[in-house]
């Protein structure tokens, strides 16, 4: 049997890189996929078909996650067409890299809305159906940036270390009705958007790790997986951190 067998999971902003690998491994492990996107419907459709094609099941949903109405709509769209939730990967993120001096109040909001003000939207939508349930697993995607901070990226630290106590909130409050939440911290991984940078730094980046390679976005969906699935039953309240030895 699969680890998510019949399993119904939602991931928010899977169109690429670590979002798309985890929609990816969990239909491999037998889930029943629901993503969402918010722009190109040809894109959606186009994942759909890539992750049903060995016979698997996936739908994409035309969703600001960010937007509490529309959290909402979603969540009872989903469970009106598959019947529940077991699974919620609070993925869609951002950034607006830049100095504080420079950081315009949009570029501040922008990221904090998406990256943070989703995860709120998303997991108290997804409540009700986990509630009655009375079993749900949360992942919330921080990033090791969230645990030490980065100079020129303080929207985003803000964000994602935001997301690690809002992790630690949800697995106090949900913890006795059988629901789960935990957090993943990834590194340095290395997507299509590193491989536009200057080489010569990305390899100086991947020296400076122990395990001296940049992550994949396999590596952080693997983790997913354990944290969707029964295996890690007794494990909430969590940051695990995938990072290669970066922060120790």
């Amino acid at each position: 049997m699969k680890l998510l067998e019949n399993k119904v999971v939602l991931i928010t902003g899977a169109s690429r890189g670590i979002g798309k690998a985890i929609a990816e491994e969990c239909v491999h492990q037998g889930a029943k996929v629901v993503f969402t996107y918010v722009s190109s419907d040809e894109k959606a459709r186009a994942l759909e078909a890539e992750l049903t094609q060995h016979g698997g099941t996936a739908k994409g949903y035309k969703s600001d996650a960010s937007k509490f109405d529309d959290a909402q709509k979603l969540v009872d769209d989903v469970v009106a067409e598959f019947g529940t939730i077991d699974v919620l990967v609070n993925n869609a993120g951002i950034t607006r890299d830049t100095l504080l001096m420079r950081m315009t109040e949009e570029q501040w909001d922008e990221v904090i809305n998406t990256n943070l003000k989703s995860a709120f939207n998303l997991t108290k939508a997804v409540q009700k159906p986990m509630l009655k349930a009375r079993s749900g697993s949360i992942i919330n995607m921080s990033s090791v940036v969230g645990v030490k901070g980065n100079a020129g990226q303080s929207n985003y630290a803000a964000s994602k270390a935001g997301l690690i106590g809002f992790t630690k909130s949800i697995a106090a409050e949900l913890g006795s009705r059988n629901i789960r939440c935990n957090a993943i911290a990834p590194g340095f991984i290395e997507t299509e958007m590193t491989e536009v940078l200057d080489q010569k730094v990305v390899q100086e980046w991947r020296n400076a790790i122990p395990l001296k390679r940049g992550g994949t976005p396999l590596d952080v969906a693997n983790v997913t997986v354990f944290l969707a699935s029964d295996m890690s039953a007794y494990v909430t309240g969590q940051t695990i951190h995938v990072c290669g030895g970066m922060l120790m």
